[in-house]
């Protein structure tokens, strides 16, 4: 089935495989375009979703016929505007599936997440009455998905794959750092790519001035340095044939990934990392690369995975909280 035929509705119960929120804005329907093009690449289903609320006015809540006339017209609408994107897909890919939802569009996407394999959505949306299912949503995603969240600006949807870009993931040092970069090679090895790790060396703050013990900042980049390589190594053995190389750039970790993503494959985050003096890579920092990317971002939640236990045979890691706490 093309995407020129009239999609189907997807039962509740079936795998969702790439869920794609849209409604209607030039963002979504470049988060569609891509969401469709990775479904072909994953050979997954691919689920359109939006969702919408029935607002309640004084005086005509009890007027239960006429709170189902108008729930049917705003759920034909919103039906209508899935059919609408569809239709700009591209014919030749996976075909869509519909899903139209009644509720709050975070919490509906964050629900459906936990029957899909990666969650895409545009970096904002259109807003307005019909429930918004990007902007603040967006960014209410990457910390309560049960998958994977890509965040794609619009215009950007668009592959990269002929310009040789890497897969690119920011480190810090945490296992939630390192199972991000798990993901992020499994990324690179399906799409051909090389993978290049990147950490931040934020500058030092002024008020280091007034700590009672002095800061080596050589020896802290060296230490940096030389996890990162470790880490490289670690990712080698882990697939091997992938190419791997590392980067530690000076700057702040917002816009030092910020800048990676104007010309990366994919730009791959966790939801969080060391956080305190060292300059977490993720949080509050993927967050901000996801606000003001210039290229896909996926920011991916932690996961157990027994690689993670081998990371240290190829040199110190950092102690830390559970990630999962």
């Amino acid at each position: 089935m093309s995407a020129e035929t009239t999609p189907s509705t997807l039962p509740a119960e079936a795998p969702l495989g790439v869920l794609v929120g849209v409604d209607g804005s030039d963002q979504s329907i470049s988060a569609a375009r891509w969401a469709q093009r990775e479904a072909g690449l994953r050979n997954l289903p691919l689920t359109l979703a939006t969702a919408y609320t029935v607002p309640a006015f004084w005086g005509y809540a009890a007027d239960g016929a006429g709170l189902l006339t108008d729930d049917g017209r705003l759920h034909a609408g919103v039906e209508a505007l899935l059919r609408e994107v569809a239709g700009k897909l591209d014919p030749a890919g996976v075909a869509p599936e519909l899903r139209v939802e009644v509720g709050d569009a975070a919490g509906v996407l964050i629900d459906l997440s936990a029957q899909a394999e990666l969650l895409v959505s545009g970096s904002r949306g259109r807003g307005g009455f019909i429930g918004r299912l990007l902007g603040s949503v967006s960014s209410a995603l990457p910390g309560h998905a049960h998958c994977p969240v890509a965040i794609i600006p619009a215009g950007v949807e668009a592959s990269r794959a002929d310009s040789g870009a890497p897969v690119v993931v920011g480190v810090d040092g945490s296992e939630q750092g390192r199972a991000a970069a798990l993901v992020a090679a499994e990324e690179a090895q399906a799409r051909k790519a090389p993978l290049h790790l990147i950490s931040a060396l934020p500058p030092i703050s002024p008020n280091a001035a007034w700590l009672a013990v002095s800061l080596d900042e050589e020896a802290r980049e060296q230490e940096l340095r030389e996890r990162l390589e470790d880490g490289a190594r670690w990712l080698a053995s882990e697939f091997p044939g992938l190419e791997v190389t590392s980067e530690l750039a000076s700057g702040v970790p917002v816009d030092v990934m910020v800048e990676q993503t104007a010309t990366a494959r994919l730009t791959v985050l966790g939801t969080r990392g060391l956080g305190g003096f060292s300059g977490a890579l993720m949080g509050s920092t993927s967050a901000g690369v996801a606000n003001h990317a210039k290229g896909p971002v996926m920011v991916v939640p932690f996961r157990e995975d027994v690689r993670l236990g081998r990371r240290a045979e190829f040199g110190a890691v950092v102690d830390q909280d559970d990630p999962r706490v």
